[in-house]
């Protein structure tokens, strides 16, 4: 006897075709495919340090475990941990936070996601830095709400620009993303500008503001982080993403957090009830202890990035067609390729990684305005930088050879 075959088609909703990806993943996975068949693959593609996580937050949540710390916590997170992220913030830029007000989540997404869902809809604007991170848009797109790219220009140190961020605000925006220092280009945005932009707002009392964090700490050149929250006369509509994948180089623990105005607190907390419940009981406590334990790891760490840095910008200048801006922050560099003939910087970066054994990421994986870039991760040992460089110069000459 056999059964009969179904014709009808399992699909989502509209809404999911509007979906994006991170195309680093999509690179990190092609990269370990071509390992895999023997090729030796040096990847600058992916965000992630190259650091283990520290032994004491490492020991700290085995602690949690041995101790009993096996079960649900509470959907915001534990309050020492909030408690900690207060305490934090007041450290490092004495400015006052409500602990009641911190969500700890499974990583900084979670953060984008939770306030673009909340407010984008059809016939909302989204503003959001391009190039920028891949997700702002996919998640504004996903909404229905119509993203409105703010543009990150090589001119303008790759910082934000205030003056045309605020000429793009309309009666229908609903939230301005912000990301500095910045994911892809390593850009930092001078305090003036956000003190410029702070200003503007006072017009547009309606616009909620994302102020995406997640490097502060990663800073060069003598440059300062200026966190949004010292602005008391926006706190009523900020969101503040931060996190501890890059800082403790805790990428994979899935931790991050973030403090939500007191119109939003309580749709944040419903949403990390019907979505994921809580964040899992000994990484908060890792975490706990990565905040409250010695933080010369974090030093080290960004002084290496500082080395790395220096080596990854001259060897990017020296590349045949090749122009970079010095970053200063993040650990990305994000080099002009236009002179090197390459119209498209995706098939360049295809090209890098197919035929050089480089992975990189094409700069309009990153927006519309990242056309004519690549982003090169410089969380990478020295020695595979070098390397990396040595390849890709060889690639570019043989290239303009032929």
């Amino acid at each position: 006897m056999t059964s009969a075959k179904s014709h009808f088609q399992l699909h989502p909703i509209e809404a999911f075709n509007r979906i994006g990806e991170e195309n680093a993943f999509a690179v990190l996975a092609r990269a370990a495919a071509l390992a895999a068949q023997g090729r030796d693959i040096v990847n600058l593609g992916i965000g992630q340090p190259d650091f283990s996580t520290p032994a004491h937050i490492v020991e700290a949540a085995i602690r949690a475990l041995r101790d009993g710390h096996h079960g649900y916590t509470p959907s915001i997170g534990i309050e020492p941990l909030r408690v900690a992220v207060a305490a934090d913030v007041h450290r490092r830029f004495g400015t006052e936070i409500d602990p009641g007000r911190v969500v700890i989540v499974p990583g900084g997404k979670v953060t984008m996601f939770s306030a673009i869902l909340m407010l984008g809809e059809p016939g909302a604007e989204i503003l959001y830095p391009d190039p920028g991170f891949p997700i702002y848009r996919s998640m504004i797109e996903f909404t229905g709400a119509t993203p409105v790219p703010v543009p990150i220009r090589e001119e303008n140190g790759f910082g934000f620009s205030a003056e045309e961020a605020l000429t793009l605000i309309t009666p229908r925006t609903r939230l301005v993303i912000l990301n500095s220092p910045a994911n892809p280009t390593g850009g930092v945005t001078p305090k003036a500008e956000i003190d410029a932009f702070v200003a503007g707002l006072e017009k547009h009392p309606h616009v909620a503001i994302l102020s995406d964090e997640i490097y502060d700490q990663f800073l060069f050149d003598g440059e300062q982080h200026t966190t949004l929250l010292a602005y008391p006369e926006i706190r009523d509509r900020l969101i503040l993403l931060n996190g501890w994948s890059k800082t403790y180089a805790m990428t994979g623990w899935r931790l991050g957090w973030a403090l939500w105005p007191p119109g939003l607190f309580e749709a944040a907390r419903k949403l990390a009830v019907n979505a994921w419940s809580c964040v899992n009981a000994p990484a908060q406590y890792g975490a706990l202890a990565a905040l409250t334990g010695p933080q010369d790891c974090v030093a080290e760490m960004v002084a290496e990035f500082d080395r790395r840095r220096h080596l990854v910008v001259a060897g990017l200048n020296a590349l045949p067609g090749v122009s970079c801006a010095v970053p200063k922050g993040a650990f990305y560099a994000f080099p002009n390729i236009r002179g090197t003939g390459w119209t498209s910087a995706k098939k360049l970066a295809a090209a890098l990684l197919d035929d050089a054994g480089v992975a990189t990421i094409g700069g309009p994986d990153f927006g519309v305005f990242g056309e004519g870039y690549i982003r090169l991760s410089y969380a990478n040992s020295a020695e595979n930088i070098t390397r990396a460089l040595e390849r890709m110069g060889a690639f570019l000459n043989e290239a303009r050879a032929a």
